[in-house]
């Protein structure tokens, strides 16, 4: 059941990437990040209502909000900052390159996280599942070379960096939310709707010393509906991904391998909804990720 809860989790993070490309393209980065996650947070802050005016109602429908100590709650902040780290680094870099390349090279998410399931948690990897996390990296190489085809130079391109950066990022809260939902038992509401709270302040402290005095950045902004269908988009996945991590026999580097088939929806659809370059060329290395998931989901 786990592995099917992170299939749901991949599919609305394939659309949640698809409504973020629109949200940034040629827009303000940082509000545009700050209005995808308050409205990922009023989402779930609905159903935290919810649970206190009626809360016979909300506990019997699943909706079940811890009351969690202080400590919780600063392991929560630091889960906070690092995501937040995480989609400054990808909302820039997604604005300035093409979906058919941020999207694979975050694909490669599975490498840091593998790496960190073995460290930390001893997950033992079969030997096709090893033949996988290499063909996953392999693939994500060979986007490198289309990349430059496109005017992209993957050395001195500072949004590949920065994709990187999220890439690695968002893998270490990957191994991290483990610890949050398994070692201290958080419930997914309770994870998600601390944590939308935090990331909020977070970005509202960045925005205050970047965008808000800034009154031609403030101009420059345009509200879009997909900025709104991003963090509910989001907020599913992240639901999901969670309830299959609350299963004890959950292994996070086939979880984290999981969530990468979003690609699927991105390259394909992205590349012919955006237009983007050398969308026959990209399947080749997607085939790739795509055969390397396969490989680490179904051999034991």
């Amino acid at each position: 059941m786990w592995m099917y809860l992170g299939l749901l989790a991949a599919l609305f993070l394939g659309l949640h990437n698809l409504c973020k490309k629109h949200a940034v393209q040629g827009n303000e980065v940082f509000p545009v990040l700050l209005g995808t996650v308050s409205s990922g947070f009023l989402f779930v802050a609905a159903f935290y209502g919810l649970s206190i005016f009626y809360p016979d109602y909300a506990l019997e429908h699943g909706y079940n909000f811890q009351k969690i100590s202080w400590q919780i709650h600063g392991f929560i902040v630091i889960k906070s900052a690092i995501m937040a780290s995480s989609w400054i680094l990808a909302y820039q870099a997604l604005k300035h390159l093409p979906i058919t390349i941020v999207t694979p090279i975050r694909s490669a998410g599975p490498f840091f996280t593998f790496i960190g399931a073995i460290l930390i948690y001893q997950e033992q990897p079969s030997p096709l599942q090893w033949i996988g996390f290499f063909l996953i990296i392999f693939s994500v190489m060979l986007y490198s070379k289309i990349g430059k085809r496109e005017g992209i130079n993957f050395k001195r391109n500072k949004w590949i960096f920065a994709i990187i950066g999220a890439t690695f990022l968002g893998a270490s809260s990957g191994l991290y939310d483990k610890f949050l939902i398994q070692n201290l038992s958080l419930n997914p509401q309770t994870l998600q709707f601390w944590f939308c709270l935090y990331t909020i302040l977070i970005l509202l402290v960045i925005l205050s010393i970047t965008w808000f005095p800034h009154a031609e950045k403030r101009k420059a902004f345009k509200f879009r509906w997909s900025i709104i269908a991003v963090g509910i988009l989001l907020q599913a996945a992240d639901y999901f991904y969670f309830k299959a991590l609350q299963d004890p026999d959950a292994l996070i580097m086939l979880l984290s391998a999981i969530k990468r088939s979003q690609i699927l929806i991105a390259v394909v659809v992205g590349g012919l909804v955006f237009k983007e370059q050398n969308k026959r060329k990209k399947l080749v290395p997607l085939a790739g990720i795509m055969i390397g998931v396969f490989l680490i989901l179904y051999s034991n």
